[in-house]
């Protein structure tokens, strides 16, 4: 079948590091501010107004800017642009032997960098102040009821965007070292996580970049993300972490 769709615009360094920085500043704002008040006026976890208001106020509206930035380029939105475009393509068998080698490995290497980080400066928390939650008990099992839908925005919001969107173009201004480029970008997004927490992450930062990068299929990075972030929620949330 003939493509239709329109190749992206060059996305060099300055304006990566706009796009990255403006949204990093956006979940600075959600994080230090918004979600430690509605924690605090409310009595509620701040891990239940964290999948609200990153859900709702930042990983939806990055599929909303998606479009906008597919628009702006005059893409059709349409199955070719979805395959094309977007490479969310049928997965082979090397696209799942790379995304789920990945997942192992980024398993192993966020191990030894939080022992590290343990025998360094003691006691690490395994999540961020903003996502502060004791192991679920039967009268909170709830929370999983916003955890889901927040999920699926969480993944396909930064897998359409940074993946989907952005990574093509920034191949085009960096070639075969764009996952070096787009991985730093991804770090300065989760600045609001704290340095020992961007470090525990920068296996899936650069990894999961390189995988997706390499395969040119952005359903790497839906399955490599979505295979650390969700079982890892689930491990905290029933304390097995």
């Amino acid at each position: 079948m003939e493509e239709t769709f329109l190749q992206p615009k060059k996305l060099g360094l300055s304006k990566s590091l706009f796009i990255f920085g403006s949204l990093s500043l956006l979940l600075i704002l959600e994080t230090r501010f918004i979600i430690p008040w509605l924690a605090r006026i409310t009595g509620l976890e701040p891990v239940v107004f964290w999948f609200i208001v990153a859900g709702l106020g930042l990983f939806f509206p990055l599929l909303i800017l998606s479009l906008i930035f597919l628009k702006a380029e005059g893409q059709k939105i349409d199955k070719e642009t979805w395959t094309g475009r977007l490479r969310f393509r049928q997965m082979n068998r090397m696209d799942w032997l790379w995304s789920l080698g990945a997942v192992v490995v980024i398993g192993i290497l966020s191990v030894i960098i939080l022992n590290g980080l343990k025998l360094i400066t003691g006691h690490v928390e395994n999540h961020p102040p903003f996502m502060a939650y004791e192991p679920l008990t039967p009268d909170r099992y709830w929370i999983l009821l916003i955890w889901f839908p927040y999920w699926l925005f969480n993944i396909m919001g930064e897998e359409i965007f940074w993946r989907g969107v952005l990574l093509p173009g920034q191949e085009l201004a960096f070639g075969k070292n764009t996952w070096i480029i787009h991985g730093f970008c991804w770090a300065i997004f989760h600045i609001a996580f704290g340095w020992k927490m961007l470090l525990i992450m920068l296996p899936i930062l650069f990894i999961q970049s390189f995988v997706v990068q390499k395969r040119k299929n952005s359903w790497t990075g839906v399955v490599i993300h979505a295979l650390v972030n969700g079982p890892g929620f689930l491990a905290i949330s029933f304390g097995w972490l």
